[in-house]
């Protein structure tokens, strides 16, 4: 099972996660963001990897896997649902690379360092032929104009 969150500013399922504070380390901010984001309390297990962006569209990003210690999943400001998902059964609308990240973190092995290749122009023109009111709402918010429902 897989915890995805369904963001308010583009209605799309996710992996929990959110930026560093200031003097904040990368696996205390993941569990400050899942803790916000979903209402769970967890521990970080293990870094599953480091992804650096190849251009503007996304950002440096660790990949921890975390396990659940307390809580129950909350809605919040940020998120539209909160809701664990089988591997066989993921919601359609998971953009890249979320589902890359998943299955990286099921191959148990040292954490990987890549560059985020499916994060591309041409994935998001795509996807703006195929979703154009997501990858809309997508880029507003990157401006940060987010239009949350």
């Amino acid at each position: 099972m897989v915890l995805l969150i369904q963001r308010r500013d583009v209605p799309v399922w996710v992996l929990p996660g959110g930026g560093i504070e200031p003097d904040e380390t990368p696996d205390l901010a993941a569990a400050r963001e899942i803790l916000e984001e979903t209402g769970f309390t967890v521990k970080v297990d293990r870094l599953v990897g480091i992804y650096t962006p190849i251009n503007r569209l996304a950002k440096r990003t660790h990949l921890y896997e975390c396990s659940i210690l307390d809580g129950h999943a909350s809605i919040t400001s940020e998120t539209k649902g909160v809701q664990f998902f089988p591997l066989n059964a993921l919601p359609k609308l998971i953009p890249p690379p979320f589902r890359e990240w998943i299955f990286d973190a099921l191959e148990k092995r040292e954490a990987v360092e890549k560059k985020l290749t499916s994060v591309t122009y041409w994935t998001l023109f795509k996807n703006l032929g195929l979703h154009p009111v997501l990858v809309t709402r997508f880029l507003l918010a990157r401006l940060g104009f987010a239009i949350n429902t």
